[in-house]
């Protein structure tokens, strides 16, 4: 098998499916994907593959398998990264690709006019669900954190930090630590406390699993838990590495999840709310 990931969007209509009925007709996102691994046999190069910023090809392309799929009628997200089949899902073996493709363009183009794809090969951007469109700002914000200085990233998330809880903080600034940039505690329901040990790690690509094992000797007998906050994204031998049993753990901050947490908390982002205006031509005729 190429070590590259090779599959189209499309290509994964049935795996996503599969996947769905694997786990018993729901699953998270991260869920639906290692089974997607497993289905295709996926090898370690193909699975963390950067598609760009911090997103890889697998999940990208996953995100508009979903996204074809929900508005085929297929499944359905009922809560936030939970995604199920539906009734039509349910009772659905395969489908053919090009019928679910025909469907949902059909579909657009009866909301609105379908304008050419930014990207050639990929599906057009009118009409997605919230998820995909996540990865369009998220990777501007993710492009402009590396753009500024290391130390400013460092203070960005000590800011975070502070934002989300975390009491403290402080960015030591050190050389030869191991990999450790700050510390700081987390109180949880106002009794327990943790000391935490954190790594930012500033930089397009993937963290893979001996940058988790370095940090975890630096910081054994020296806190609690560990936390590595990146603008890039974390292999999934790093993933595992991270919970590993019987080691410190060690949670992990991709940039993604840094964007999101970033926009959550109004730091550096303004959502704006569009005011949409829906006539209602019907009312007039019934007056």
């Amino acid at each position: 098998m190429d070590k590259d990931f090779k599959y189209k969007y499309d290509d994964l209509f049935n795996p996503t499916l599969g996947a769905l009925k694997r786990l018993g007709g729901s699953g998270s996102v991260s869920e639906i994907e290692e089974q997607i691994i497993e289905i295709l046999g996926l090898e370690e190069n193909a699975i963390n593959e950067i598609h760009r910023e911090s997103t890889t090809k697998l999940t990208y392309r996953l995100a508009w398998a979903r996204n074809y799929l929900k508005r085929f009628g297929l499944i359905e997200n009922s809560s936030r990264g939970v995604w199920a089949l539906s009734e039509l899902g349910q009772k659905t073996g395969e489908v053919d690709k090009e019928k679910v493709k025909r469907a949902v363009v059909k579909k657009d183009k009866a909301q609105r006019l379908n304008k050419k794809a930014k990207e050639k090969g990929e599906p057009n951007l009118e009409d997605t669900t919230e998820e995909v469109e996540e990865f369009v700002w998220q990777d501007k914000l993710i492009e402009t954190m590396k753009d500024i200085a290391p130390d400013q990233f460092e203070r960005l998330c000590q800011r975070l930090l502070r934002e989300l809880g975390f009491v403290n903080v402080e960015v030591t600034g050190r050389t030869n630590d191991g990999g450790i940039d700050g510390k700081g505690i987390i109180k949880l329901g106002g009794v327990l406390s943790y000391h935490v040990v954190f790594q930012a790690k500033r930089y397009k690509g993937s963290v893979s699993s001996p940058t988790i094992r370095d940090f975890r000797g630096a910081m054994s007998g020296r806190a609690d838990k560990g936390l590595i906050l990146t603008t890039g994204s974390f292999t999934r031998e790093a993933k595992k590495e991270a919970t590993r049993d019987g080691a410190l753990p060690i949670d992990l901050i991709d940039g993604n999840d840094f964007a999101e947490h970033l926009k959550e908390l109004n730091l550096g982002v303004e959502v704006e709310m569009v005011e949409e205006v829906k006539i209602k031509t019907e009312w007039f005729k019934n007056i």
